[in-house]
């Protein structure tokens, strides 16, 4: 899920992040895993970003991985490959705050291998940065503050003062969501504006997850509020075994697996696996 949202906003917003990542508010574009000459070995959470000078690589992670620090190193050499000539920023930004010692890995070493990369604890960040950029402000809550909530308050006060109505909507959702990582349910609840979030393409695509499933007629809010609560609590068995029940159910119905994996989020190669145990 914080996978998908983050490059959602890191695609809509690449200069607000340029600014934070580069220091300098450069325009970039996506850069499609597959462009790289080997197959991915985690597409789903790979964020890959380019300009004539520089490819960011920005991995976005709720939890510690331990794998992370190989997958950084094998992504160094496959945009080496391809971009000899191009400076390569890669970034690993951890969410939600942790004691593990996993998120001070800033290297691969490995026989007579080493590659460095960058890492940001979002719990370590001042936040006047994250509010200055409304591509950042979903993240601002996150940030180092002694009053969590009050800091909420202050993205909603911002967000509120955004002009275009599509772009407010969707960073609200966005805001809300993330906030859930360090806040109740009900605090976020009641700071941000729900009616705003409706108008959300990001809301309208859950929308569109639980038609699927057979369950949003007449309950949509109450099935919304449902799966942000569990998402928001940590609840992560229950909706994986959802979301896999889900995948199973749409390969049945013949959907193509391009629209499975845009509604469940696994990746093409997770979906074909399934596939096969259902024939």
């Amino acid at each position: 899920m914080f996978d998908n949202l983050s490059k959602f906003l890191i695609q809509q917003y690449s200069q607000d992040f340029a600014a934070w990542l580069l220091g300098e508010p450069i325009a970039l574009t996506e850069l499609q895993p597959t462009e790289l000459s080997i197959e991915p070995i985690r597409a789903d959470s790979v964020i890959l970003l380019k300009s004539q000078q520089v490819i960011v690589h920005c991995e976005f992670q709720t939890n510690p991985d331990q794998d992370l620090p190989f997958r950084m190193a094998d992504y160094a050499l496959r945009i080496y490959r391809k971009y000899p000539d191009r400076k390569l920023v890669q970034v690993v930004v951890y969410l939600r705050e942790t004691t593990s010692d996993w998120v001070y890995v800033t290297q691969f070493a490995g026989n007579q291998l080493r590659h460095e990369f960058q890492v940001v604890r979002l719990w370590e960040q001042l936040p006047e940065v994250f509010l200055q950029r409304p591509g950042l402000l979903p993240y601002a809550v996150l940030t180092q503050t002694n009053d969590r909530e009050a800091l909420l308050r202050e993205v909603a006060r911002r967000l509120d003062e955004i002009p275009d109505r599509a772009q407010r909507s969707n960073l609200t959702v966005s805001s809300a969501v993330i906030a859930g990582l360090s806040l109740e349910k009900a605090v976020i609840q009641r700071i941000l504006r729900r009616e705003v979030m409706r108008e959300s393409v990001i809301y309208q695509e859950w929308e569109t997850v639980l038609k699927a499933e057979g369950r949003a007629e007449g309950r949509l809010e109450g099935r919304m509020e449902g799966r942000m609560e569990g998402r928001m609590e940590g609840r992560a068995e229950g909706l994986e075994e959802e979301r896999r029940i889900l995948a199973m159910k749409m390969l049945q119905e013949g959907l193509s697996l391009e629209t499975i994996s845009r509604i469940t989020e696994y990746s093409i190669e997770q979906l074909e696996a399934m596939q096969e145990q259902i024939n």
